[in-house]
């Protein structure tokens, strides 16, 4: 079984990085840089895989805001803790916005509608959006690289297949988990500011 799921992300790996990069992302990207180092994927495909998940992403959260303002589920999405944070984080200060709102764990669905809401132009979006996403997918991609190191150190040289799998679902666990608890901490603060 391990074979086959082994097989799976071989063949299929840098679009399941690709289209976890387009959801919330640093798992997929860490991911992909463990592979990498693994030999299961190139080093420059596993991070231009990652920047392109990241890139569309952010860009959909953009046009969600810019194009479709008034439609109810981005109505309702604009109700999210952090919203009006985000929103007057852009306005303020719109081009440090758009290259760190990425980095700051739980914003960025808010944080890309609020963009789109805020008057900044496509062109400027998508140059500030591809910058952000570059970095971001080189500094995670190498944080999945060192780990790769690290455990081939722990594990020893001879990682069969279905040891680096594991490994790798190991990581990604601990990076959800973690993931999980800051968004709750940090929505939960949010609400907290909003009530008072």
């Amino acid at each position: 079984m391990t074979g086959f799921i082994h097989h799976l992300v071989e063949q299929y790996g840098l679009v399941a990085v690709f289209a976890g990069c387009v959801a919330e992302g640093e798992s997929a990207a860490i991911l992909g840089g463990f592979f990498a180092h693994q030999h299961v994927f190139v080093t420059w495909q596993a991070w231009l895989a990652a920047f392109f998940g990241a890139f569309v992403g952010d860009t959909f959260f953009f046009v969600l805001g810019y194009s479709f303002a008034d439609h109810p589920r981005v109505v309702r999405l604009r109700r999210r803790p952090g919203f009006n944070h985000a929103y007057q984080l852009v306005r303020s200060h719109p081009n440090l916005f758009v290259l760190s709102n990425r980095y700051i764990y739980g914003m960025r669905l808010v944080g890309g509608i609020a963009s789109g809401l805020s008057g900044i132009s496509v062109i400027r979006f998508a140059a500030l959006n591809a910058i952000s996403s570059a970095i971001w997918a080189a500094l995670f991609t190498a944080i999945g690289y060192v780990f790769g190191l690290g455990a081939e150190r722990f594990v020893g040289r001879a990682l069969v297949h279905h040891e680096r799998l594991l490994i790798a679902l190991g990581i990604g666990a601990v990076i959800a988990l973690a993931a999980f608890l800051v968004a709750h901490h940090v929505a939960g603060r949010e609400r907290k500011r909003e009530e008072s």
